[in-house]
């Protein structure tokens, strides 16, 4: 969840709200999820290339996925001896309900659309499949070559 404000507009209230969404809501769904697993186990947290590059009027949201990453770095090392996985997904643009509705809502779907797609190689939003499919991937014998990996997906 985001909220797009240039530096000089972003307030307290949007500042918390995202942050508790993103960064605390994982921590603590983890923590609670992390009683039901065993060895062999596997987390997958959703970040965003964007917690690894700057983007315009989104510097909050982009801390957020830039905290997930982290998260997933020292909690394989916190994990190592259980044998649980953790791992990272950032995908770039995707075209989800969410932003789709969000954009429209604001009136400005097009432009910002158009916006994502301009900085994708494969020239378009990445669909919710294609992002499915690698974390899926991520709990497989093949992907669990590494305590900890970081993949980038889809369109970008």
């Amino acid at each position: 969840m985001g909220a797009r404000a240039p530096v000089g507009e972003i307030s307290e209230a949007s500042f918390d709200q995202v942050f508790d969404v993103n960064v605390k809501g994982t921590l603590f769904t983890v923590q609670k999820a992390l009683a039901l697993m065993g060895t062999g186990g596997s987390i997958v947290l959703t970040g965003s290339t964007t917690g690894s590059m700057g983007t315009p009027a989104f510097s909050v949201y982009s801390a957020t996925k830039a905290a997930i990453r982290n998260f997933a770095r020292s909690w394989a090392l916190d994990l190592k001896m259980t044998g649980i996985r953790v791992n990272v997904l950032s995908p770039g643009p995707t075209a989800t309900p969410g932003l789709l509705n969000g954009l429209a809502r604001i009136g400005q779907q097009g432009a910002l659309i158009s916006g994502l797609i301009a900085q994708t190689p494969a020239g378009r939003m990445g669909r919710l499949e294609e992002t499915a499919a690698v974390a899926l991937f991520g709990h497989t014998a093949w992907g669990s070559t590494r305590p900890h990996q970081s993949a980038r997906c889809c369109a970008t």
